[in-house]
């Protein structure tokens, strides 16, 4: 039963690690994709970005025969309508027409050469076109999309994107109408970073030789305005394959390498704490069927029929576990798919390569375990056996305790892992982020020309404290503009700021606190244009000392000039696993789409009606969503969060394996001391006195273990901490409470068996064969 629980959580570990692994794989021409990304210089600081400028994938197609194809993806939100139907379809990319040449989305309808080719195409997925068209077919008909109600034709359905793609879609968008309709310089736009970009190379480039030439190109089709701009970009290329678990550009990571790892050695270790139960017991056992073997031999047994006994008896019971394993694996899997937070796999048996991998395992298992007692046993000279002169000598003894120690090695560095993990999420949850998110509700109104008479309607709601406006809330993306900031040498210095376009009343609803100068005013009319408020991040990054030396300095930002009115408290608006970075906050009504609202928690659904109903009246062409801002930042961490429920889960489950073992073990020792047992209370030992000495010879392994285990804990997650910008320290009371725990655990495991041996009529035990 141990064996088939450890090859079970060994399975599905292995099936989360291989849907990791696949991410964006299935595409045929996967190893000729890559992504172009780009390191920005400007006086100030290096930008690390994950696209290039509009301008970069056409040029290089241009310039570069080893370019077979380029595609942009610029994801957006938009509106659309179908007759009286309104929705805001979040999943909307602007795709450029080679989107299904350079990647293998499969097309259900519509040509991939030519679907989204012309202005105003539309390709859906599947879903999406349940959702518009119902049942009917959508190939040819007309969806309204943006505020302006422009008509779109349905030239595709594809198929809904699969779990492991990073891009994923519900509706595709020509890229010709924005190029053409919307923006047209966007193709000639060298400082503008919007869009992901995408190289199909041709079978045989290099990719490494093209990477080489990427800064020439660069400085003759952009070496002018580079220098204007004081902004220099360096192009790089990612392999597709490689995007999803190693790139950390723009400080995010879709996926994680290191927790691949994590999730890979706990694995093995769950496997090998499995089978060192197997084969302890087994070698433990052995030596309790001497007698047998001789037996055997005298009747004319040869030594290879027992060894193939012994090792056929070890390899049926791993089989048992293995079938057991099947069975736990396939009523689990679905379970499994919601801790991880995405479908891994949709049945066990999809892959049947994986299921035979497990059946070698088992078999593997099942002949180690078996091969030392076969070997040990089937050597015993019977004349001496049937004497009873036979002893186990040191060497099994050794073997077993090496185990033990390995065992607890294990389960102790997990013991340690997990609290260090539940503390780093127990502090990401609790951090003081220098802001309010609490009872925060935000509304997207995409720039609607009714949202300022809807944030003036909104005052006059009992049950709402205060409302503001602004281009970015905490945790959402926002914008870095090319700044002008006077240093503390007095020179105007060229860097790129995250931006804010709030208003008057943003900054107070927040709560952020201001160390020096002011927030915005209704009081003074210059602050709409001529006003900034800068983070201390940015304060420190043009020199200043102190926040009041910036107050007053000139700045020049996206075609406003003034002065820097005021720095505020810097503030986690990012998630915590980057730094702080600079920010700038402006006052510009014409840039706010978002309303946020302080809402009172007394009677929340009579005032999300009262919100509703405002909304209708003064945005009636949008659809009425909103969110939480708590629950909206928190999202940042899900992967973390549930990294560490698998983790402790898996450890959980590893301890209780070591367990079941030492539970085993302790048995096995118990039988073979019953009669010293029984002599010992004869003589006048007490329970206290047998169960102690049952229990320390166990309790110095995992002292043992706990002195192997620290150093490699240590080391471990110290390197797992190195991916938070903000992260708990490795207290030395983690390692005392985890070796306290490992001590109680055993002990509590042993004196089950040792008890019960200690309180035994030892009468019995004397006079028992």
């Amino acid at each position: 039963m141990g064996l088939a629980v450890g090859m079970t959580a060994c399975f599905l570990i292995f099936l989360y690690v291989r849907f990791e692994l696949s991410y964006d794989s299935f595409h045929k021409n996967a190893d000729r994709i890559y992504r172009i990304v780009a390191d920005i210089k400007t006086p100030t600081e290096v930008i690390n970005t994950d696209r290039p400028a509009w301008a970069v994938p056409p040029n290089a197609k241009e310039e570069f025969p080893e370019v077979e194809s380029f595609v942009r993806i610029a994801d957006d939100e938009i509106l659309v309508k179908k007759g009286n139907i309104i929705f805001e379809q979040e999943n909307t990319a602007w795709v450029d027409s080679s989107f299904f040449h350079v990647f293998d989305f499969k097309l259900l309808k519509g040509d991939p050469q030519t679907a989204l080719k012309d202005q105003f195409t539309v390709v859906l997925s599947e879903g999406a076109a349940k959702r518009y068209f119902g049942n009917d077919d959508p190939m040819g008909q007309t969806l309204l999309i943006t505020g302006d109600a422009y008509p779109a034709k349905v030239t595709g359905v594809m198929k809904d994107m699969p779990e492991n793609s990073q891009i994923k879609a519900d509706m595709l968008l020509s890229m010709t109408t924005r190029t053409q309709k919307f923006d047209s310089a966007a193709d000639r736009q060298w400082g503008s970073y919007w869009p992901r970009a995408y190289l199909l190379l041709k079978p045989g480039t290099n990719a490494i030789a093209l990477q080489k030439k990427l800064p020439a190109f660069l400085e003759k089709r952009n070496g002018t305005n580079m220098k204007q701009s004081q902004m220099y970009p360096t192009l790089f290329l990612e392999p597709l394959k490689d995007v999803y678990l190693y790139s950390t550009r723009s400080g995010q990571k879709a996926g994680n390498i290191t927790n691949v790892y994590i999730f890979s050695i706990v694995a093995v270790f769950i496997l090998l704490i499995a089978c060192i139960n197997f084969i302890n017991l087994t070698t433990a056992r052995s030596a309790e069927r001497a007698k047998e073997v001789g037996i055997r031999k005298v009747v004319g047994a040869a030594k290879t029929q027992l060894t193939k006994q012994f090792i056929g008896e070890s390899v049926i019971i791993c089989l048992i576990a293995f079938v057991l394993s099947v069975l736990f694996s396939w009523l689990l899997l679905p379970l499994f798919n919601q801790l991880s937070g995405k479908i891994i796999s949709h049945s066990i048996f999809e892959n049947v390569r994986y299921l035979i991998l497990l059946l070698l395992a088992a078999i593997g298992i099942g002949f180690l375990a078996g091969v030392y007692p076969a070997l040990v046993l089937s050597s015993f000279k019977p004349v001496i056996v049937l004497k009873g002169k036979f002893t186990r000598g040191t060497r099994g003894n050794v073997l077993r305790k090496a185990l033990v120690v390995s065992q607890f090695t294990i389960s102790i560095g997990l013991i340690i892992s997990t609290i260090i993990v539940y503390n780093q999420m127990k502090y990401m949850r609790n951090k003081d982020l220098g802001f309010s998110k609490d009872q925060i509700m935000v509304m997207d109104t995409n720039g609607d020309k009714g949202k300022d008479a809807f944030k003036q309607a909104l005052t006059g709601i009992p049950t709402i404290k205060s409302v503001a406006m602004s281009s970015s809330v905490p945790g959402s993306g926002n914008p870095g503009a090319y700044s002008e900031i006077e240093n503390v040498k007095g020179d105007l210095q060229v860097a790129n700021l995250d931006l804010y376009f709030v208003d008057f009343d943003y900054i107070n609803q927040f709560k952020i606190k201001m160390v020096a100068g002011r927030g915005f005013s209704r009081d003074f009319g210059t602050d709409t244009t001529q006003a900034m408020v800068l983070n201390e991040a940015a304060v420190k990054m043009f020199g200043y000392s102190s926040p009041e030396q910036a107050i007053g300095k000139r700045f020049k930002q996206w075609g406003r000039e003034g002065k820097i009115i005021g720095v505020m408290k810097d503030f986690h608006f990012r998630s915590l696993q980057q730094p702080i970075k600079p920010l700038s906050m402006r006052i510009e009504p014409e840039g706010n789409s978002l309303v946020s609202i302080n809402v009172s928690a007394a009677n929340l659904p009579g005032t999300i009606a009262s919100i509703e109903k405002k909304w209708k009246q003064f945005i009636p062409n949008r659809p009425f969503s909103y969110y939480f801002l708590d629950e909206f930042f928190d999202r940042q961490y899900r992967s973390e969060e549930r990294f560490g429920k698998l983790f402790f889960n898996f450890a959980i489950l590893a301890i209780f394996i070591s367990c079941l073992g030492l539970l085993g073990l302790a048995s096995h020792s118990t039988i073979q001391r019953t009669k010293e047992i029984g002599i010992r209370k004869v003589l006048g030992a007490s329970t206290s006195n047998i169960v102690n000495l049952l229990s320390i010879d166990f309790l110095k392994l995992v002292a043992i273990s706990s002195l192997i285990a620290f150093p490699i804990a240590w080391f471990a997650m110290n390197k797992w901490l190195q991916d938070f910008a903000y992260r708990t320290g490795v207290s030395w009371w983690i390692f005392l409470i985890a070796g306290i725990l490992a001590t109680a655990i055993a002990l509590f495991t042993i004196s089950f068996q040792a008890i019960r041996a200690a309180i035994a009529n030892p009468v019995k035990s004397l006079r028992s064969e």
